[in-house]
Parts: structure tokens; C-alpha cells; sequence
């Protein structure tokens, strides 16, 4: 009987543990929501592959511009009716260039790995993504924030940026103005196992 006890309660105690796991924490949850992130994948690694990467980059950002959202759900909506435009943009890019590549557009959720830009990191976690695909899409890619647009977004515009996507301005400064050098989000895991072995 005193077994079954201890058995149950240890499994208890994992259910519990991988629950709080996969919890996020420090407002992930809003993060995700909240944004579009942007995906161009090169064919390959070499210097002009690399280049070609940029060039599409910038026809993708400079056809972005025009989408003017005011919330998260209408950037997606509207950046769904631009996927045609914006792989029109791209090989177009690719033809001037002579490349034959082909390049495919997309618009879904992807996994991101943690990733800091200027002044700012974001968490790893599943996000929507604008998806860009150059020709075997197997070179190093490149990644940025579609909405709200930080991608190009000035330094005294990221604020606004990130007000109109719906972060609340103390959220905005904790993002961007933490105690320490840059605020980064966690998962509780991650926390768990480092005090472990710490």
C-alpha cells in the first residue's frame, strides 16, 4: 500500500513538473500572438546565394510596407492576400539577377529558436511565419519581426510598433528596458533544470 502511495505520488509530481513545463511564463503567450515573424531561406551557403538572399529580402520588407495593420489578426489577414505579391516580388528579384531559382511563399506557424535583435529578445516558441523559399531553401536563412514591423522599424518607432500590435507600454519596457542589459523570456523548465544542477 505504502508503495502504491509513493508510486502515485511520483507520477503526480511529473505530471505536474511537465505541465509546468510547457507553461510559458513572462507573457510568452502574448509574444506568439501578437506577431509575424519573417523567414528567407537561401538555396545554399555560397556568397551568391547569400546575396540573393538579401536582394529578395529587401523586395519582400519594401512590398510589406504597404500593409497597414491595426492588430495582429488583420496584419495576418492581410498578409495572406499579399503571399502572391510577394513571391511576384521575389522572383522578379531573381530574374534581374539571372537566377533561375524557383521561390515559393507561405504563410504559417513555424518554431523559432530564442532570438535577441536591437534592444529586445524574443523567446523560442511557435509564431506565424511569412515563409520565404529560394530554390532548395538549404542555405543559411535570415530572420526579423513582419509585424509589427521592427524589421525596419527606426529605434524611436519600435515603441510604436510595439503598442499597435497590442503590447501594453509597461510591457514594452520591460521588454526593452530591463534591469539588465536585455530582458530575455524563459520557460519555467529551464529554470527548474538550472537550479538543479546549479
Amino acid at each position: 500500500m505504502k508503495v502504491k502511495f509513493i508510486l502515485i505520488c511520483c507520477v503526480s509530481f511529473l505530471c505536474a513538473f511537465c505541465l509546468v513545463s510547457i507553461l510559458p511564463v513572462n507573457g510568452e503567450e502574448q509574444v506568439y500572438d501578437n506577431m509575424i515573424r519573417l523567414h528567407v531561406l537561401a538555396n545554399s551557403d555560397s556568397d551568391e546565394d547569400q546575396a540573393l538572399k538579401l536582394k529578395v529580402r529587401d523586395a519582400i520588407l519594401k512590398e510589406a510596407e504597404s500593409i497597414k495593420a491595426t492588430n495582429a489578426a488583420d496584419a495576418y489577414i492581410k498578409t495572406e492576400g499579399c503571399l502572391k505579391r510577394f513571391e511576384k516580388a521575389a522572383q522578379s528579384v531573381l530574374m534581374e539577377e539571372g537566377s533561375d531559382y524557383s521561390v515559393k511563399v507561405t504563410l504559417g506557424k513555424e518554431r523559432y529558436p530564442e532570438r535577441t535583435y536591437d534592444g529586445f529578445t524574443l523567446p523560442e516558441g511557435t509564431y506565424t511565419s511569412l515563409r520565404v523559399l529560394i530554390g532548395k531553401a538549404e542555405g543559411q536563412n535570415w530572420w526579423c519581426v513582419l509585424y509589427p514591423p521592427l524589421c525596419t522599424a527606426s529605434a524611436s518607432k519600435k515603441e510604436e510598433s510595439f503598442i499597435a500590435a497590442g503590447f501594453t507600454e509597461e510591457q514594452y519596457r520591460t521588454i526593452t528596458h530591463s534591469e539588465k542589459k536585455s530582458f530575455r523570456f524563459k520557460f519555467k523548465i529551464v529554470e527548474i533544470f538550472r537550479d538543479i544542477f546549479e
